[in-house]
């Protein structure tokens, strides 16, 4: 969808960006005259929730938090769900765009789907927003911008790595699910998610991917963003195994009035702005 297109007396400095997922949810506002995020909460559900009970937290969510009261010169919504899937842009056609997906996630035929380009490395990001959520910005705020969150979280660390001479593994941890990024030479070599409960389940996935990789763990990088500390019972089984374990950067600039718990939190969140 296509950003508001507001005069100059209309703007009002303020830029609105809503993460959403069937585990919660997170927003942050921006004042871009004073390079200053003013607020950024989090909302965590206690179980997971359909596409429709979480319409029903938005509406909640927006009442409670009266932030439909100011008027944004930018508003951008992350849709969090592991319905998406990677495709070189030289062998996407938009007339297939449901073959692609059927392939590795579970759709409806009556799911909507779309795509991201992510120019950094040519690929298109093929996904199923959820729909309702999108209707309800629309009737609430007007024209507003939409993604997924793996399209920010690849797009920035292929910035962040565009130099880089080695490997590294990058672990994004949501409260249910994490990503794992794998990247050599500045380039992608592996984007997946995983769901899991437990610290087991978690180490699995991450030693699993590290051997069919043929990295080593007692070398390969691992940097860890997202929703981890390091007194996380999450870190200590990462610990255990791999050598090297360290925290991202988002290498922001901004001025944070509730600040995030680290450098490496609200990742996506805040490189939506």
């Amino acid at each position: 969808m296509t950003l508001k297109n507001n005069s100059i007396q209309d703007l009002s400095n303020l830029e609105l960006s809503i993460q959403l997922s069937l585990n919660g949810l997170s927003f942050c506002i921006l004042n871009s005259e004073t390079n200053t995020i003013d607020t950024l909460k989090h909302f965590e559900l206690e179980k997971r929730q359909t596409p429709f009970e979480l319409l029903d937290t938005l509406k909640h969510f927006l009442n409670t938090e009266s932030i439909t009261e100011p008027t944004y010169d930018k508003v951008t919504v992350v849709h969090v769900n592991e319905l998406s899937t990677l495709v070189p842009k030289a062998l996407f056609d938009e007339n297939t765009i449901a073959d692609y997906l059927k392939l590795n996630a579970k759709i409806l035929k009556t799911d909507f789907i779309t795509f991201d380009d992510i120019a950094i490395n040519d690929t298109v990001n093929i996904y199923v927003p959820y729909v309702n959520i999108n209707n309800h910005i629309y009737e609430v705020f007007g024209s507003f911008t939409y993604k997924h969150f793996s399209t920010i979280l690849i797009e920035q660390l292929l910035k962040i790595e565009k130099h880089s001479n080695d490997s590294k593994l990058y672990v994004n941890v949501f409260k249910a699910h994490f990503e794992i990024i794998a990247i050599d030479k500045g380039k992608l070599l592996l984007y997946n998610s995983f769901t899991y409960n437990t610290a087991e389940d978690f180490i699995y996935y991450v030693l699993f991917t590290i051997e069919q990789l043929q990295f080593n763990p007692e070398t390969i990088p691992l940097i860890l963003l997202g929703a981890i500390r390091k007194d996380d019972a999450l870190y200590d089984i990462l610990y255990k195994y791999i050598r090297d374990v360290g925290f991202g950067n988002r290498f922001d600039s901004y001025s944070f009035t509730e600040k995030p718990e680290g450098n490496h939190s609200d990742f996506t969140l805040i490189k939506s702005l």
